[in-house]
């Protein structure tokens, strides 16, 4: 029953959060990436950075057009790659 207790525990809490009666322990936020600006600067097309994020075209090209945003992960990747570019190049490599 703990994995219970806890579970329940976590969402009474999440409810509090909600409604504003407690406040988060921690809050992680992560600008949008601006897509087409970083791989620009990398000088590749959408086909190539596609490939090495390991996702489709097309979701570059959502990401791009702002009809979806980077979440999770690929967020995380794409501000680590905006602020060293050379981490897209070793990524692009394997």
């Amino acid at each position: 029953m703990s994995f219970f207790n806890d579970l329940k525990s976590s969402l009474e809490e999440a409810v509090e959060i909600k409604n504003g009666a407690k406040a988060p322990a921690k809050v992680v936020r992560y600008d949008v990436a601006d897509v087409r600006a970083i791989r620009e600067q990398l000088n590749v097309s959408q086909s190539e950075m596609a490939k090495a994020l390991g996702t489709s075209v097309d979701t570059i090209k959502s990401w791009e057009l702002k009809r979806r945003n980077p979440t999770g992960l690929a967020a995380k990747v794409l501000a680590t790659i905006q602020a060293n570019p050379a981490f897209y190049y070793e990524l692009a490599a394997r």
